[in-house]
């Protein structure tokens, strides 16, 4: 691997001297301002759209794109608390074109970092699917959708549940800002699943690394921005249709949205959401995974108020989702659980079908939120957000009840309900001499969670309030940031103990610091580098798991006397992007002292609801260290290579040995061809990639019940096109083919890899139509 990474930066660094000579001079300037108050805007972004380059605008709201080819453009310019706005160019020469952006509330819709409210440091890495890119990840769950980004892979529970993870962190390690609100269900599980329709985004944003500052304890290893659109304040109706197809599963999506505004109330918008998601047993190489269906029903609503600097907006969505697991993880004997985990292959086999048994899932999910602000004409802004989220989530185990009535055998084993409500407010102050911003915030979190059933963790109140201070300052292409934190948490748990009520009372609190600078050398090349610390405090399971978790076919034991998670987090990267190429190489060091993870046992556990892999949850204190490496090049007009390497060790410093089920390195490849514009043909292009993940060889000896899997390499093909149909309508096609050889592999990051193989070939369809304004 590290020949390979080694000969990956030669072959790219190898094609800057190309790049360079090509022949580009012209530009783009001008001056970013207030609409309202004709003040300039301090720290706007100008992109070039499909480009990834951009600039700032400096103090006095200016901005300058410099060695541009002659060709069309489509500038964005952008800024939290602005609509943002584009502007298509068609480059012959210089051209100066000046913004006057009109106030508007943003929640997480601003690629960069640096202007975002609910974003972590401009120093901090971020990674963007957003475009034709996310657009080919519709249908799928919000892990499956992030696991192209360089860094980011998932965790997996089977073929239908999978979860993110960032640098080798997941579940309770990285945040998920779902509209501006924090997503809170039961994610200390390894088959809890965000609840969140990946189709309510237009763009989703990875924050890599330590934001405990922004965000509070628990961003210990990263954010994910969920990004709806902008509400279409004043505008006429408009909407699209979604339909998607995948052969594997043979599972069918349909997704549709509408919104718009209210003729004669002007500053009003509206959109409405929806998702149906039918699916049924998953087919591997050679055979079927037996009730390994899913079935989804979501939908939301949003509405919206703007007049001058006032801005309010209610939210609302309803996430809805049976979830089959596979029966197979489910074994009554420790003899039969190791015969199966040494033949390689299950005890139960079936056909196709789209019948949903025992055991499977049963979750929804309901977040209901409120935001006001107002932004004054001498630059300040208030904000104001509140939220609720109820999560309830039912576990049917494999077992039917002894009792065979209706009742009976519609009751889970297994029910947690938890009810969240958060509470933010935000200052943002404005330009100090031009140069200084900054703001001030202040987060509370109250959540309670009630169970039934079998004992697996006990009921609890958790309350959390957090105050932080960040500032920015911009001067001559460097970008200095620096923010501190303060949480404090406490957590009542209530439990019976030889039948009798226990309750036991935890607090904890920290501080969080960040620490970042970036350096624009130029429109092309920059440089990022954050230090960050970050805390989080052992959740719930960690705590008082004792028992059978069905979802993850396992039995897990927790540790009351666990000590919170501190993180020392330093970043950094460096950018360069031309008209032809771009090439962005990032590297990390996270310390984690008395990092917690669950640790493989020697032997499986037979209970008497099965045999399964035991587990416990104990601490070390934990290095990673990595690099992610993203390039792209378009050697031959119209045809683009583009590679994604990402490389992790972790290495478990108090038994100076390696720690069990972290990512294997791998590499991405991807062959693009993009035909010219033809009629009403537009963004025709075939692809062709490569995805090889090796074998994870650094891991304890005997540490596991399965040796790690080995290397495998996955084909994918792809084509697409947009056709214009009239100047208010296009419909987008997209054909795909995944595991195009079918190719027979088992995921190391798979919590069902002692049990069967992994997906196999996959093709699927994806039908949009979009209309309107």
């Amino acid at each position: 691997m590290k020949r390979l990474l080694l000969s990956f930066l030669i072959l790219l660094i190898s094609t800057v001297s190309y790049a360079q000579k090509t022949d580009c001079g012209c530009f783009v300037k001008g001056v970013v301002k207030d609409q309202h108050s004709g003040q300039p805007i301090v720290g706007a972004t100008v992109l070039i759209l499909g480009q990834n380059s951009g600039v700032f605008t400096d103090e006095n709201g200016r901005y300058e794109l410099r060695n541009l080819c002659p060709g069309a453009y489509t500038l964005e310019c952008r800024i939290v608390g602005y609509n943002s706005f584009q502007q298509k160019l068609d480059l012959t020469a210089g051209h100066e074109e000046n913004f006057n952006l009109l106030e508007q509330e943003v929640h997480l819709h601003d690629v960069e970092i640096t202007a975002h409210r609910t974003d972590a440091p401009s120093s901090q890495p971020l990674t963007t699917l957003s475009g034709s890119d996310l657009e080919k990840t519709r249908g799928q769950n919000l892990g499956e959708s992030l696991k192209g980004l360089a860094g980011v892979t998932t965790l997996q529970t089977g073929s239908s549940i999978s979860k993110p993870v960032i640098h080798g962190l997941h579940s309770n390690r990285i945040l998920i800002m779902n509209n501006g609100v924090r997503q809170e269900g039961q994610q200390w599980g390894s088959e809890h699943a965000p609840e969140i329709d990946p189709f309510i985004a237009t763009r989703i944003s990875v924050v890599k690394g330590a934001a405990g500052v922004r965000y509070g304890s628990d961003a210990i290893g990263g954010v994910i921005l969920v990004e709806p659109e902008e509400l279409p304040f004043d505008k006429s109706l408009s909407g699209e249709a979604n339909a998607v197809g995948f052969t594997n599963g043979r599972q069918g999506v349909l997704s549709g949205t509408l919104q718009g505004g209210i003729k004669g109330f002007k500053g009003f918008g509206w959109r409405t959401q929806g998702t149906i998601k039918r699916g049924g047993n998953i087919e591997t190489p050679g055979y079927y995974l037996d009730n390994t269906g899913i079935s989804e029903k979501n939908f939301s609503l949003a509405a919206g108020y703007r007049h001058k600097g006032l801005g309010v907006d209610v939210f609302y969505s309803r996430f809805d989702t049976q979830i089959g697991i596979f029966s197979g993880s489910h074994i009554g004997s420790v003899t039969d659980l190791l015969n199966v985990i040494k033949n390689g292959e299950p005890f139960v086999k079936s056909g196709f079908s789209y019948t949903i048994g025992r055991p499977n899932q049963n979750v929804t999910h309901e977040l209901l939120k409120a935001e006001t602000h107002y932004h004054f004409q001498n630059g300040n802004r208030f904000q104001w957000t509140i939220a609720r989220q109820i999560n309830d989530r039912n576990e049917y185990d494999l077992h039917r009840p002894r009792n065979d009535s209706i009742a009976a055998l519609n009751h889970p084993e297994l029910t947690f309900k938890l009810t969240t409500l958060t509470n933010d407010v935000i200052w943002d102050h404005k330009p100090i001499a031009g140069k200084i911003a900054g703001q001030l915030g202040i987060s509370t979190l109250y959540q309670y969670n009630l169970m039934d059933g079998r004992p697996l963790i006990p009921n609890f109140n958790q309350f959390n309030i957090g105050v932080f201070w960040m500032e920015r300052y911009v001067k001559n292409g460097w970008e200095l940031e620096a923010g501190m934190r303060y949480d404090y948490r406490t957590l009542k748990t209530y439990r019976i103990v030889n039948r009798e009520k226990v309750a036991d009372q935890f607090t904890f609190s920290n501080f969080s610091g960040t620490l970042g600078a970036t350096r624009n050398f130029s429109d092309r090349f920059s440089a990022r580098l954050n230090v960050g610390t970050a805390w989080r405090a052992p959740n719930i399971s960690e705590l008082f798991s004792d028992g059978v978790h069905h979802g993850a076919a396992a039995y897990e034991k927790g540790d009351a006397a666990l000590q919170p998670e501190k993180a020392l987090n330093t970043i950094g990267s460096v950018k360069y992007t031309d008209a032809k190429w771009s090439l962005e190489i990032g590297g990390y060091y996270n310390y984690i002292s008395d990092f917690i993870y669950l640790k493989p046992q020697p032997e499986p556990i037979l209970t008497v609801r099965g045999a399964f892999p035991y587990f416990k949850y104990t601490q070390t204190d934990a290095s990673f260290k990595g690099i992610d490496v993203s390039a792209s090049w378009e050697f031959v007009r119209h045809t683009t290579v583009s590679s994604k390497l990402s490389y992790l060790r972790v290495y478990d410093q108090r038994a100076d040995n390696y720690l069990v089920m972290i990512p294997p390195n791998r590499l991405d490849n991807q062959l693009k061809y993009e035909l010219p514009d033809v009629g009403k043909w537009k963004k025709v292009f075939i692809s062709a990639g490569n995805l090889f993940v090796a074998q994870q060889k650094r891991v304890p000896p005997a540490s596991d019940f399965l040796p790690p899997p080995k290397a495998y390499s996955l084909w994918s093909l792809q084509a697409g096109a947009t056709i214009h149909v009239t100047d208010k309508q296009q419909l987008e096609i997209g054909v795909s083919v995944q595991n195009l050889f079918n190719t027979v592999y088992r995921d190391y990051l798979n919590r069902f890899r002692y049990y069967a193989n992994d997906m196999g070939r996959n093709g699927s369809l994806r039908l949009k139509w979009k209309f309107g304004a």
